[in-house]
């Protein structure tokens, strides 16, 4: 398509002479803007897709993807029942009942609002982010009058395996006096780590007939947390579970459950996209207005040029390949220190807070323990792509302008 002509003065034109420095600069600048908009784009979107994959699979890991609120009869057997009937549905991994209620939490240091959840050692083992990383304890210590809780809570209360706490709740006897709290003391017998700080902070798990005991709730449940397949059909689960559960049952899916909070990312990774988007357009315009420049530099060659017999086409192929070249290495080079930087991003941001002495990357503040990254190479296929055909695009309306220069004009005063 390029003859060699071509492709050695389209390369010769973008080296800096004394005379075309200007023009070389501002091409610097274009390959500058189109490698870091490149590398921006690649490493933002991984970071949100690395966000939303793991808050999902740590918001999965403790509750189910569907929510099952009953209103059917409360003894163990119906609801032991209703439990057998979810977990024949295809897709639906396991079904667990559990009771849910908050409480304060006090210890000898401090006191704290928590979220308590009850529900067997069995079911708790079989989470993944709770069942298996327990250390220093026997899950069969699980028992009434122990409590498991998150590590960070235990840091906030200032306790350790062994120490007591008292649960304070608002549901309590009523006397003479009115409602009394009901408190009771539990020892601590482990914590666990969700790698989610919002749970960390704020769960603590104790067995499921504690449970019902500390909330008055007899043999009931406050309902089931039903876990299904990665790539199952919601829907279908949905509309078996509605027949298996009775139509007066509530069953809410994730998605619904957490519905702002995901749309909230959704939305800002959309706006992040075509914010960023814009440092690709600004170097594509620089892009213009060097070659744009460039020719006008080299008016005197093009008409030299001409007048030997070379052809408008391959004047514009010229200027064409020019601008690619830089578009072209501009966004591999951006490619490839997207790429970087996103599989070494923890190390690159544990270096900057060493050397800053700050924390960038605060657990509390973005929920997650750890900066997350996931690359979507179709994502960052669609971003080189973009990146390619701003840079064609780019090069059109200059490359148009060198073919059409007039010889006799461009000489007219040589």
């Amino acid at each position: 398509m390029f003859s060699k002509t071509e492709r050695m003065l389209a390369f010769r034109y973008l080296k800096s002479r004394k005379r075309t420095g200007f023009v070389s600069v501002i091409a610097g600048f274009s390959f500058l803007g189109i490698m870091l908009g490149v590398a921006t784009l690649i490493i933002v979107m991984s970071v949100m897709n690395g966000f939303r994959e793991e808050l999902m699979n740590r918001v999965l890991g403790i509750n189910g993807q569907l929510g099952v609120y009953p209103a059917w009869g409360s003894t163990l057997d119906a609801v032991q029942d209703k439990v057998d009937k979810m977990q024949k549905i295809d897709g639906v991994v396991q079904a667990i009942p559990v009771v849910d209620g908050q409480v304060m939490v006090s210890s000898k240091e401090t006191s704290a609002g928590v979220m308590v959840r009850g529900m067997t050692a069995e079911d708790f083992a079989k989470r993944p982010l709770l069942g298996g990383q327990y250390k220093g304890w026997e899950l069969s210590e699980f028992t009434d009058g122990q409590v498991i809780l998150g590590y960070r809570l235990a840091r906030k209360l200032a306790v350790r395996s062994g120490d007591d706490i008292t649960l304070v709740s608002p549901k309590g006897n009523v006397t003479a006096f009115g409602t009394l709290p009901k408190m009771k003391a539990y020892t601590v017998i482990g914590t666990f780590n969700s790698g989610m700080s919002e749970y960390d902070s704020n769960f603590i798990f104790m067995p499921l007939t504690e449970a019902q005991k500390f909330f008055m709730m007899k043999d009931k449940v406050s309902h089931l947390e039903v876990f299904t397949q990665k790539d199952a059909d919601m829907k279908k689960i949905v509309d078996e579970a509605f027949v298996a559960m009775g139509d007066t049952a509530q069953i809410h899916d994730w998605r619904y459950t957490n519905k702002a909070f995901f749309n909230a990312i959704e939305v800002e990774r959309n706006v992040m996209f075509l914010i960023l988007t814009l440092i690709i357009v600004v170097a594509a315009f620089n892009m213009i207005s060097g070659l744009i420049m460039l020719v006008k530099d080299k008016a005197k060659d093009i008409a030299v040029l001409r007048t030997m017999g070379m052809s408008r086409g391959a004047v514009q192929r010229i200027f064409l390949m020019s601008g690619l070249t830089v578009g072209v290495v501009g966004t591999l080079a951006g490619f490839v220190l997207g790429l970087a930087f996103c599989y070494n991003i923890d190390s690159i941001k544990n270096a900057l807070e060493n050397l800053s002495g700050k924390e960038l990357f605060s657990a509390e503040i973005y929920f997650l323990s750890k900066l997350p990254a996931k690359v979507d190479m179709t994502e960052v296929g669609v971003v080189v792509c973009m990146s390619l055909v701003l840079a064609l695009l780019s090069t059109i309306y200059p490359s148009y302008k060198a073919s059409k220069t007039d010889p006799v004009e461009a000489l007219r005063y040589e």
